[in-house]
């Protein structure tokens, strides 16, 4: 069997794929394919993509997301929701 099929027989099970490289649950992301997804995880953070959001995209857990990014020197962004401020005329 050839590594196309392969890959496209895992992502036939519903593994998630990122670009060519397929991620199992739970396997290990080392070297060039660690490299490949902080970079591709840091773009679409950066472009407004939430934690949640790139976790549910990847099949990965919202703390593997979050340590990716961390090694990657991404700025995290703070929690969400409304902010109620003080108006300043008060």
């Amino acid at each position: 069997m050839s590594d196309s099929a392969r890959q496209a027989a895992r992502a036939a099970k519903g593994k998630s794929t990122i670009g060519k490289a397929v991620l199992g649950k739970g396997t290990r992301v080392t070297g060039k394919s660690r490299d490949r997804l902080q970079t591709q995880l840091k773009k679409q953070y950066e472009a407004g993509a939430s934690i949640r959001t790139l976790a549910r995209s990847t099949g990965r857990s919202y703390g593997f997301i979050h340590n990716v990014l961390v090694e990657s020197h991404v700025e995290l962004r703070g929690r969400g929701g409304a902010n109620r401020r003080k108006n300043p005329a008060d």
